[in-house]
């Protein structure tokens, strides 16, 4: 299956990154590239939609680590959303889902991705 990562920046200069398809071995380094020149051009607040994504190992796992390192760096953060089947369960499984959660209802300012 084809992995894609695409992105859009929202009016609160939050960066959505939508994942379709398997982030693997063979696919993490297109994200953690992706992640690499937004934090390089100073977008550092990074909302990853995982609506898409049917599959994720623990390659994909270390690069949200990995992300959300890297904004953490310089100011920022790296945040999951619409995690759902086996990716929600890999997510539950490594505490990741918790420490990553994009939870809107802590910030009433912030919107999930469209």
């Amino acid at each position: 299956m084809t992995f894609t990562v695409t992105h859009a920046e929202r009016d609160d200069g939050v960066v959505c990154l939508r994942l379709s398809g398997e982030l693997d071995l063979s696919s993490a380094p297109e994200l953690t590239a992706a992640v690499d020149r937004l934090v390089t051009a100073g977008r550092s607040r990074l909302l990853v939609d995982l609506t898409e994504l049917t599959f994720c190992d623990s390659t994909g796992i270390a690069a949200f680590v990995r992300g959300d390192n890297a904004a953490a760096a310089v100011g920022g953060w790296l945040r999951l959303t619409g995690a759902s089947g086996r990716v929600d369960r890999v997510l539950r499984l490594t505490g990741l889902a918790e420490v990553l959660r994009h939870d809107p209802e802590v910030d009433p300012a912030a919107q999930p991705c469209r």
